[in-house]
């Protein structure tokens, strides 16, 4: 994901710190992994104290519960306003997804991976709550693709069985790995080439052929 949560070196005015606090674990999770980050990095980047910490979040866990809650709030916003939800039909709406997710795909790693990806990945066995609250993130976001999934299977009869649900959580899956395996090789290119793949999976399925680019950069059949 693009947006990028910029935590601030400044104490914050009276009533951010909670605000800010969130938005620091953000940004230092995704960068370092959940395990790395400290209750005291994150005062001090925020500039607050552990007492205004705990102000706030009873425990470290706490925060991590409160931070998936807040990554969904965070990003909603940039996918809700981009232009991929004017075309008219649905499969171009969800090919637009994929583009998307790819155009903003830039920069260093921590700028466009996920938050409660890497979170759960280190949590799942030792937080019950925080991998609970990435999970419901997590299939917030698929469960807004389905809507689409669902009239593009009324539109194009599917080659094979499939459900608009079954559909999103595995766009997900795909987006997800390919979060993980631009880290592991210090590249976007993993992340670009399985929303490739997956377009020509649902082109395939949907039995409709991708658009093209011509010369100009405009698409045509």
């Amino acid at each position: 994901m693009a947006a990028r949560p910029q935590s601030s070196t400044v104490r914050p005015v009276r009533g951010d710190a909670r605000v800010a606090l969130l938005e620091a674990a953000l940004a230092l999770v995704r960068k370092q992994g959940w395990a790395a980050t400290s209750i005291d990095q994150l005062c001090r980047t925020v500039g607050v104290t552990k007492g205004a910490f705990f102000h706030h979040f009873a425990s470290k866990e706490a925060l991590g519960v409160a931070a998936a809650h807040y990554w969904d709030t965070f990003t909603a916003p940039l996918f809700a306003s981009a232009k991929y939800h004017q075309h008219a039909d649905p499969l171009d709406r969800i090919y637009g997804y994929l583009d998307f997710r790819g155009s903003i795909a830039g920069g260093p790693l921590e700028d466009f991976t996920c938050f409660v990806g890497t979170t759960v990945q280190e949590t799942f066995a030792t937080s019950d709550a925080i991998r609970a609250a990435c999970g419901e993130t997590i299939r917030a976001h698929a469960e807004r693709l389905e809507g689409d999934f669902r009239a593009a299977i009324a539109l194009y009869p599917p080659r094979t069985r499939v459900t608009a649900a079954n559909l999103a959580r595995y766009t997900q899956t795909v987006i997800q790995g390919g979060f993980v395996l631009s880290k592991a090789q210090g590249t976007n290119a993993p992340l670009l080439e399985a929303l490739a793949h997956l377009k020509q999976y649902l082109s395939f399925l949907f039995e409709k052929p991708l658009k093209k680019e011509t010369s100009h950069g405009k698409r045509r059949r």
